[in-house]
């Protein structure tokens, strides 16, 4: 775990580990099948859990943001990543499809609504799910925040972090020609998906690495590619969607929106010193968000388990289900 000065570390805020009581593959069509458990109590109240990237993956530390005794807890991995098949496959996989898949999941477990909890492209997916299915989504809680806009995708790939980061940015930039640059998202684009096995994972590993690298307030800037599979999947899959604007009809589609979902309440963790998902887009939904409350973690950066937002994940869902009791 990440540790940030003067604070404790981030599994001291978490429930202790717990094993999924269901575990299934999840056929969704187009050839895909996802990987789909449950955790906690299975009377508890429901909670769904959209990893980041596209292309991260769920992993067991995701179950323990959640009192077991209190939440029927839901991950999955998502269309090409973790468990699901087929491996890094980026075709019919679109946000859309995603859209489809989740809905195909609370079907399959027969359920009317419940919360929605992700983090970065998983707060993106959540958003873009609840404004497709305003009627399932009893709540939303959001942590750092990205509502793929241009901007946000320039602050990332065309230098903006790289201010902040110059030795790990030349190392992500000098792998591509001067001339193709002015378009980096493009120019990985064309290497991660050349067919070479090999040049699609050294430019994987290079892609992951960079973001990586950038994740925690505490970080050094070494950040690792992680296993050559998961970096293969994580950046093809990033990549595939970021090159097609994450499948949006428009920029700010995200906010265009937000009527839709005004009304759902919701929380926003965001990390003071976030360098993948700057602040201001966090602090901008929240401003478009009637019924939303957004909380800013002084000490922290993007990583989901950083102490501080960690602790502030753990305590809205304490909150959250104390009060859902406090109604029934």
């Amino acid at each position: 775990m990440d540790k940030v000065s003067g604070q404790k570390s981030a599994g001291t805020y978490l429930y202790p580990p717990i094993e999924p009581f269901d575990q299934r593959m999840l056929d969704v069509g187009d050839g895909h099948t996802l990987y789909v458990e449950q955790s906690g109590n299975p009377d508890g109240l429901p909670v769904v859990v959209f990893h980041g990237g596209p292309g991260g993956g769920c992993s067991p530390m995701m179950r323990r943001y959640f009192d077991p005794a209190r939440y029927r807890i839901i991950l999955f991995d998502q269309r090409g990543c973790g468990r699901s098949r087929p491996h890094a496959r980026v075709e019919d996989n679109t946000t859309w499809h995603l859209v489809a898949d989740i809905e195909r999941i609370r079907e399959t477990l027969g359920l009317d609504r419940w919360l929605v909890f992700g983090g970065s492209w998983g707060a993106t997916l959540a958003l873009i799910y609840a404004q497709a299915h305003p009627d399932h989504v009893a709540y939303l809680i959001l942590r750092g925040v990205f509502l793929s806009t241009k901007r946000e995708l320039d602050w990332f790939y065309q230098g903006g972090a790289g201010v902040f980061w110059p030795e790990n940015w030349k190392q992500f930039e000098d792998l591509i020609p001067v001339d193709e640059r002015h378009d980096m998202i493009a120019a990985y684009h064309r290497r991660l998906f050349s067919s070479d096995l090999a040049e699609e994972a050294r430019y994987a590993r290079a892609w992951t690495a960079w973001e990586n690298g950038l994740a925690s307030i505490e970080t050094n800037g070494i950040g690792g590619s992680g296993p050559s599979d998961y970096a293969r999947a994580f950046a093809r899959l990033e990549n595939h969607y970021f090159s097609n604007g994450c499948f949006l009809n428009e920029d700010q589609q995200i906010l265009s929106n937000m009527d839709r979902i005004g009304h759902v309440p919701g929380v926003i963790v965001q990390g003071r010193f976030d360098m993948i998902c700057p602040p201001l887009s966090a602090y901008t939904l929240a401003q478009a968000w009637p019924a939303a409350r957004i909380s800013f973690v002084a000490k922290a950066g993007h990583a989901l388990s950083e102490p501080g937002i960690t602790a502030e994940l753990v305590r809205t869902m304490d909150g959250i289900a104390a009060q859902k009791s406090a109604q029934n």
